[in-house]
């Protein structure tokens, strides 16, 4: 693969089960949550980081220093939405070939997430992210010529991840569960507890 790498962090979920609150900003011990992510997530981005989301900005303006991208399409059709803002991002910036997509509440992320997800060889272009079995399609890495082809799946009316990976083909890479699984996701007040206790430990 050429080029470098653009992370996005996708922030445009609407935390209902945490009470409607921007959970890239809750604490997790004692930092935002988005600065956790983005810690792992920048250095393995040397095209730099991007955020998706909808709404004021300058919600994360202390927390967040990269551009912050609302969705290219009206509606909130989720994850795809964010994904595409990244790629037309990426494919602006010199050189930049692909994009890596993280969620934007998972604090554990690996550490070696793009070296896997590039080196991995696949049934298509796209390389996505497994644990325990299950597949992440947000946690994964999209070439920015799949742009075009994601807006016309979006005007077409899809929304789901899984069906437009199927669609283009993926290679799958699986990371281990133990001690804690990298992508657990913070969906719920007792996930960000048991994050904590992850953190004390």
């Amino acid at each position: 693969m050429a080029g470098p790498v653009l992370g996005l962090i996708l922030a445009g979920g609407l935390g209902r089960r945490m009470g409607g609150v921007d959970k890239t900003l809750l604490p997790l011990g004692g930092r935002p949550l988005l600065a956790r992510i983005a810690a792992r997530v920048a250095p393995q981005c040397p095209a730099g980081l991007a955020l998706s989301a909808n709404g004021d900005p300058a919600r994360f303006a202390g927390v967040f220093d990269g551009p912050v991208l609302p969705d290219p399409v009206p509606g909130a059709v989720g994850p795809l939405a964010g994904i595409l803002a990244g790629l037309e991002h990426g494919a602006g910036l010199p050189g930049v070939t692909h994009v890596l997509s993280v969620p934007g509440d998972a604090p554990f992320l690996p550490e070696d997430l793009v070296v896997r997800l590039t080196a991995s060889p696949g049934a298509g272009p796209i390389a996505v992210a497994a644990s325990g079995g299950r597949e992440h399609y947000t946690a994964a890495l999209w070439p920015v010529a799949l742009q075009d082809d994601l807006r016309a799946w979006l005007a077409s009316g899809e929304r789901r991840v899984g069906g437009f990976i199927a669609r283009h083909g993926s290679a799958v890479v699986e990371w281990p569960v133990q001690p804690v699984d990298p992508f657990l996701n913070l969906n719920a007040p007792e996930d960000v507890s048991r994050a904590e206790a992850w953190l004390g430990a």
